[in-house]
């Protein structure tokens, strides 16, 4: 007899095997909706996601060569960014489509496949279609509440797509397809690739009373051997190639540099906090991001539930494929300490867990909701239950577990100003100034310590001598370079002596400078970045005494400016060289 009950149908709803179709459209139109959110943000002209700055703009190369000549930025980030990352904006640009328009509509394709890859996970774990849908939502509020992963268009935009699918096959045991997974995680995100490989490594190992056995499956060992296989054969190439920007920065150089401490521009070390060290940042484990939204904490309580198979009927419906969630877990960890070991050769310790925990929790947390809805349902079923018992308790449950997952993100935007997704996207601010550049001949150089440097070569399509955005410390064959560049721009730009500045000048072949005109008071020079930097508090201290640099002068002159507005001034150097050279014979 087919019970009357609501929470018994709505049981059935959420917790059958049945209704797949349903469910996945579902969860297709929930993301599709976050990435229109998202979408919506990078509205306008003038607006560009903070990472993309650095990832995206050298790409305008492929729809004019022309741009960006003799640009060690531009040419250092194109040498690192994979091949495979690059093909997707090159194919599109040879019909015309600008990268800078594409990294912004990309995203939602990308969150899309994502989603159906980690719905076709958790089908594999427990096949209850509801549980899958959870776990793409939690999956999809957790990148959306704590990183810009997929939302910057960049190479990491691709990690969970192509770990999630790596999993997928693996689980389904299609093996030509999880090696091809495993191929295009190295054209893509290199580093993903190790996580895969020594994920498989570690399938090929199981505990039996106590003792760590090897697996005998000729299936197991077969998927495992030949996807380490493959990752070598991938990986190989990044061994091997030499970079004209290596070496990769080592540990020891690393401590001697302010920009790797706190409030550096790449800030590492915390030798006065060793709890956040090793709990946040790029140095951390950052558990906390993967148990973000807070309903993904219920992912700690699926080793427990699953004890209670009685009190919690779907348990039995869990396979073995679970196991997959620990091993992914202990080859983030052992990748972690690995990078901590070899520190920056094989790049940051954090990208080796933040996104697989991410990944993990959010598919533990939806087993978990399923399997306490269940369960609560079930158990208030009994025939002891009296009364309003049988309503009040099914309620409750589902309003703590069902509401969040659906309405966390409508609380998340009340709670925080950044709203819901958080895409880190920027807007400039000074689009005249981008007008203006986009006039001057493409082989311009433009010197600045001003925060528009960031937005120059993505909105004015001209190369700069150095950004914030552009100044990364890995390698140190481009890094020392960009350094050393800030050093003399800094030490020109306060500097009372003419020669130092022509010097500048002609050593790095400028064609314009850029300064804020607040820029000769000493609070401009407090920034965190720039105070990684000797000069700047030399410099701090002459204005303090009350110096008035060359630069400053010139600019009052107002015989030089190209373009000027009330918050900065752009200079031509050909013109202040001729003004130099004349303070020089008068002198």
């Amino acid at each position: 007899m087919q019970s009357n009950n609501p929470f018994q149908k709505l049981n059935d709803l959420l917790t059958k095997p049945d209704g797949t179709k349903f469910w996945f459209i579902l969860t297709l139109t929930t993301i599709f909706i976050y990435g229109l959110l998202g979408w919506e943000q990078g509205l306008g002209e003038y607006v560009v996601q903070d990472d993309a700055r650095q990832h995206v703009f050298w790409m305008r190369r492929f729809l004019d060569e022309t741009l960006f000549p003799n640009d060690l930025i531009a040419d250092y980030f194109q040498s690192v960014a994979p091949l495979g990352y690059q093909f997707v904006y090159w194919l599109p640009s040879q019909f015309g489509i600008d990268p800078l328009d594409l990294h912004k509509i990309l995203p939602i394709f990308i969150h899309l496949i994502t989603a159906g890859f980690c719905f076709g996970v958790c089908l594999e774990l427990l096949p209850i279609p509801f549980a899958a849908f959870s776990s793409a939502i939690l999956l999809s509020q957790s990148i959306g509440l704590t990183s810009h992963t997929i939302i910057s268009g960049t190479p990491r935009a691709f990690v969970y797509v192509l770990f999630l699918a790596f999993v997928y096959f693996l689980l389904k045991k299609r093996l030509l397809a999880s090696l091809v997974t495993i191929a295009l995680q190295g054209l893509f995100y290199p580093q993903i690739v190790l996580v895969s490989t020594v994920t498989l490594f570690l399938r090929l190992f199981y505990f039996k009373k106590g003792k760590l056995k090897i697996i005998q499956n000729p299936e197991t060992r077969l998927f495992s051997f030949c996807g380490i296989g493959v990752a070598i054969v991938v990986m190989l190439p990044f061994a091997l190639a030499t970079n004209e920007f290596d070496p990769v920065i080592t540990a020891e150089q690393a401590r001697q540099l302010p920009e790797f401490f706190p409030d550096g521009r790449s800030e590492f070390f915390n030798p006065n906090d060793p709890g956040k060290f090793w709990s946040v940042g790029r140095s951390g484990l950052n558990i906390a991001t993967g148990l973000t939204p807070e309903t993904n904490s219920l992912s700690l309580l699926l080793p427990l539930l699953i004890q209670f198979p009685n009190q919690f009927p779907l348990t039995k419906k869990i396979n073995q494929n679970v196991l997959i969630l620990l091993q992914v877990i202990g080859a983030s960890i052992i990748l972690f300490t690995t990078a901590h070991l070899f520190l920056f050769k094989i790049h940051l310790p954090s990208r080796y867990t933040q996104y697989t925990f991410e990944m993990v929790f959010s598919l533990g947390a939806a087993l978990a909701i399923t399997l306490l809805i269940d369960g609560s349902i079930q158990l208030t079923q009994k025939s002891f239950w009296k009364g309003l018992f049988k309503w009040i308790i099914p309620s409750i449950i589902i309003i703590i577990l069902g509401v969040p997952l659906l309405f966390y993100p409508v609380y998340n935007s009340v709670r925080y100003p950044d709203g819901f997704p958080t895409t880190a996207y920027t807007r400039a601010k000074q689009p005249e100034l981008y007008q203006f550049l986009q006039q001057e001949s493409k082989d311009t150089l433009v010197a600045s310590l001003s925060g528009e440097a960031d937005y120059i070569p993505t909105f004015a399509k001209r190369s700069v001598l150095f950004g914030f955005e552009y100044a990364i410390p890995y390698h140190w064959g481009y890094y020392k370079q960009i350094r050393q560049r800030i050093l003399d721009l800094i030490r020109a730009q306060y500097s009372e002596q003419s020669e130092l500045v022509t010097n500048f000048i002609k050593n790095y072949d400028i064609d314009l400078w850029l300064i804020d005109k607040n820029a000769f008071v000493a609070e401009y020079l407090t920034d965190d970045w720039l105070q990684s930097y000797q000069p700047t508090r030399q410099a701090q201290l002459k204005l303090q005494q009350g110096a008035t640099p060359l630069m400053e002068e010139l600019i009052k002159q107002k015989q030089c400016q190209r373009f000027a507005n009330e918050d900065l001034v752009v200079l031509s150097t050909s013109c202040l060289l001729s003004k130099l050279e004349r303070l020089s014979s008068n002198n």
